[in-house]
C-alpha cells in the first residue's frame, strides 16, 4: 500500500476500518479451496488492512489487543483452523456490525 492510500486509512473510523478487512475476510472465506489466487489475493489484503489499524495511533489500548487476536484467529481460519478450530465464515458475522455501521452511515447522506 503506498503513502497516499496509508495516510487515508488513518482518517477512517475504526467502523469504516473494521468493515473493510470484513470484506475481505469474506472475500477470503468465499473462495477458499475455491480460487487459489483469488482466495490468496483476499488473504493477502485483510492481513495488510488488519496491519495498517493495527498500526493507526488512534487505536492504541484496548482496542488492539482485541485486534491482534482478531488477526490471529482470522490466520487460523486460512491456515485450517488447526490451533483454534476458525472456519473463516464464522467470522464473517463478528464485522457484519461494522458493516452495518457504515452502510447505515453511507445510505443517510
Amino acid at each position: 500500500m503506498n503513502t497516499t492510500s496509508e495516510s487515508r486509512w488513518h482518517t477512517l473510523s475504526l467502523s469504516e476500518q473494521m468493515a473493510n478487512i470484513g470484506s475481505e475476510v469474506g472475500r477470503a472465506a468465499k473462495w477458499q479451496g475455491r480460487d487459489d489466487k483469488v482466495f490468496d489475493g483476499a488473504v493477502k489484503r485483510a492481513l495488510e488492512l488488519f496491519d495498517l489499524t493495527l498500526e493507526d495511533p488512534k487505536w492504541r489500548g484496548g482496542r488492539l489487543l482485541e485486534l491482534g487476536r482478531l488477526k490471529e484467529v482470522f490466520c487460523d481460519g486460512v491456515l485450517g483452523g488447526k490451533e483454534y478450530g476458525t472456519i473463516l465464515s464464522s467470522l464473517e458475522s463478528y464485522f457484519l456490525p461494522f458493516m452495518n455501521i457504515v452502510a447505515r452511515k453511507y445510505s443517510l447522506q
